[in-house]
């Protein structure tokens, strides 16, 4: 899977629930990548108070976010969580 596409799940298109861009690939994509599991199916109800919202944030963003992740730049707070779900996501 491509970082970009990942990027768009967690960018405003997917994060916004369809106000912009094809919702219903965006929702697929969501759903099969289980990312509701721990936010939500709405993206705003995350099963743990301190899982992020990912309703309405700045895909930019959540784009740096998951690079963060990743990469291991960011290693504070809940991100032991998310390395496993963006360890396969690529650049290409």
């Amino acid at each position: 899977m491509k970082l970009n596409t990942i990027a768009m799940v967690a960018g405003a298109a997917l994060l916004t629930m369809g106000l912009a861009g094809n919702a219903s690939a965006d929702q697929a994509l969501y759903t099969a990548k289980l990312c509701g599991t721990c936010h939500g199916a709405d993206a705003n109800s995350p099963i743990q108070p301190s899982y992020p919202k990912l309703a309405g944030q700045n895909s930019v963003y959540c784009q740096a976010q998951v690079k963060d992740i990743k990469s291991g730049t960011r290693a504070n707070g809940l991100t032991a969580a998310m390395k496993p779900m963006v360890a396969a996501l690529t650049d290409a």
